[in-house]
């Protein structure tokens, strides 16, 4: 009976393992299944959560693209805006009335005096020159200069250009009115009205060169070569402060005998600096002995340029002739001053060019004959083969002492 049970316990207790391993197996194979169909499922997505995807990346790279752009022409936008507030604060407003430089010059009184009848002192295709007095007593010199009304096209079309003009002409007054230097005529004042500018000046009783070596050619006036040699030092420094002190560089373009005025002492002074640039239709187009040649030839204007009218200017004051007098325009004679002095110079006879009225002390001869190397010189053909002003002040101070 004992035997019995113990097997029929033995043989319950398999039952029992074999279930429980049964169970196990089941159960790992369900877990198994679960596992490897929720890792399918994973690496598996549907196709409408992977459009939705693919959608969602789509929105937000325009909505960044989209971002910046807006910032970008928003900044764009804000910086034409400031730059236009700007430069609208900052336009020069055009002046209308007298705007004087002098302390002497009231601008009510200078409104009274252009309006009365002045002297006229000359004319030129730009404007006409006037002497006036001042309720104070005071003489100027006024020049009217008409630059701006283009022919055959009224004002009224060209409003913006013709501001603009008017407006550049102003800016460059005011840099003229700043220049100093005692062998410069100094702006004292300018008018504006309509479409005209009155430009005011200290008035020279003297007058100019021109006028000075018309009256030597006429016996009327004496002028000694000390006192010759004196102006063209005091011109080519003039023109060393305008070439070389000037920033930027401001360039005569119209110098000659009429625009060298002179004092009481014979000291010159350059007017009409810079108004060039002011109206170079209508001075640069008129031709002149003293225009260097490249200004006809390519209408290119530079520093030695201005180095070649001083030259004509010490040829004048060397020979005492005037540079239009026919004799000049003969071929056999060269075709101008210039190129009858430098025939004469490398001929070596240069003594037969001078004015007659200065020969006199050897000394003085010398130094003459020295200036008409210089002068020749000056007058090259080739802006290269000109001196500059810096060069040329030593030159000349070297003849003689000043």
């Amino acid at each position: 009976m004992e035997n019995t049970r113990e097997k029929n316990c033995i043989l319950q207790k398999k039952q029992e393992k074999l279930c429980c391993g049964f169970v196990v197996v089941v159960v790992g194979s369900c877990f198994h299944c679960t596992t490897v169909d929720c890792q399918a499922r994973v690496k598996s997505p549907s196709p409408s959560r992977q459009s939705e995807f693919k959608i969602g990346i789509r929105r937000i790279i325009l909505s960044v693209v989209l971002g910046v752009l807006t910032g970008l022409v928003s900044a764009i936008l804000v910086a034409c805006l400031i730059r236009f507030f700007v430069g609208y604060m900052n336009k020069t407003p055009i002046l209308k009335g007298p705007v004087t430089f002098s302390p002497k010059i009231d601008p009510k009184t200078l409104q009274l005096a252009l309006a009365n009848e002045n002297q006229l002192l000359g004319s030129s295709p730009d404007g006409k020159y006037y002497r006036t007095v001042l309720d104070n007593g005071l003489t100027i010199a006024v020049r009217r200069l008409e630059p701006f009304v283009s022919s055959g096209s009224p004002e009224s079309h060209n409003n913006n250009k013709s501001k603009s003009v008017k407006r550049k002409i102003q800016h460059e007054l005011e840099v003229l009115a700043g220049l100093r230097h005692r062998n410069l005529m100094s702006l004292r004042a300018y008018v504006r009205e309509s479409n005209r500018f009155y430009l005011v000046y200290d008035y020279v009783q003297t007058g100019s060169l021109e006028d000075s070596m018309k009256r030597v050619r006429e016996n009327q006036l004496q002028l000694s070569w000390e006192v010759r040699l004196r102006i063209a030092v005091g011109v080519i420094k003039g023109l060393q402060y305008l070439h070389f002190n000037c920033n930027p560089q401001i360039l005569h373009c119209n110098l000659k005998l009429s625009n060298v005025m002179l004092d009481g002492e014979f000291e010159p002074r350059l007017s009409d600096c810079g108004l060039a640039k002011l109206m170079p239709n209508s001075i640069r187009a008129a031709t002149s002995p003293y225009t260097a040649p490249e200004c006809f030839q390519n209408h290119s204007y530079t520093d030695r340029s201005d180095v070649f009218s001083f030259g004509m200017i010490l040829a004048v004051l060397l020979t005492g002739r005037d540079p239009t007098d026919p004799f000049f325009g003969e071929a056999a004679n060269g075709g101008s001053l210039g190129r009858w002095l430098r025939h004469l110079q490398q001929a070596g006879e240069a003594r037969e060019g001078l004015d007659k009225s200065i020969l006199g002390e050897e000394v003085e001869e010398d130094e003459m004959l020295m200036a008409v190397r210089i002068a020749v010189v000056c007058l090259s053909d080739l802006p290269a083969d000109r001196p500059s002003c810096d060069e040329l002040v030593p030159m000349l101070t070297q003849l003689h002492s000043f």
